[in-house]
């Protein structure tokens, strides 16, 4: 990967992101040090990069922000400055408000997840004969699909049936710690009489 491509990669990955010398805990310059203490001070989570230890990243930074120092704060991919602006945002009090924006709040990072209407239908587009059933609440959840596509299938085979509908909220994580169940119809109905006997035996 090119160094141009890796740095897009990281302003892409990390919403907010500090290029500086040295790391928070030990910066090797006077103005990396105070930058971090003043992004320690917002009480927001950041990334770093010590640009010490990646001098191909320090090189070409410059070239992509046309700011020729470090440190250098990106904020959504785009450029905020280095310290003196950082310093004057946090006292102005517009530095927290940029930060807070940039970084989800837990309401909305829940209101990323997956409803149970939006999980049938993924499944349903990908095995469209689909019964789907979803028990639990938040991330811990039970998907239960029966289908007649699943007649002749391993079990992992069913299991990866199902997951392939899911793939794109997985890899995003709007989905994730999830198990899934899988049963033709016959084996469904199986499972039920054999739930359903059991249950009468323990009245009994």
């Amino acid at each position: 990967m090119k160094t141009e491509d890796k740095i897009r990669k990281q302003l892409a990955e990390n919403p907010i992101i500090l290029y500086m010398k040295g790391i928070p805990t030990s910066p090797q310059c006077g103005f990396s040090g105070k930058t971090v203490g003043i992004l320690n001070e917002t009480k927001i989570q950041y990334a770093y990069v010590n640009v010490l230890e990646a001098p191909f990243i320090r090189e070409k930074l410059p070239s992509i922000s046309h700011w020729p120092t470090y440190p250098q704060l990106f904020v959504n991919g785009e450029l905020v400055g280095g310290c003196d602006i950082v310093e004057e945002m946090f006292n102005n009090g517009s530095l927290l408000t940029l930060l807070s924006a940039a970084v989800p709040s837990p309401t909305e990072a829940k209101a990323e997840t997956l409803t149970v209407a939006e999980i049938e239908s993924l499944v349903k587009q990908g095995i469209a004969d689909a019964k789907v059933i979803v028990d639990g609440v938040g991330c811990d959840l039970l998907i239960t699909v029966i289908s007649a596509q699943f007649a002749d299938l391993t079990l992992v085979k069913k299991q990866q049936l199902v997951m392939a509908t899911l793939k794109e909220p997985l890899a995003s994580g709007k989905l994730h710690a999830v198990s899934v169940k899988a049963y033709t119809p016959e084996e469904w109905q199986e499972k039920s009489v054999n739930q359903a006997s059991g249950l009468l035996q323990i009245t009994l």
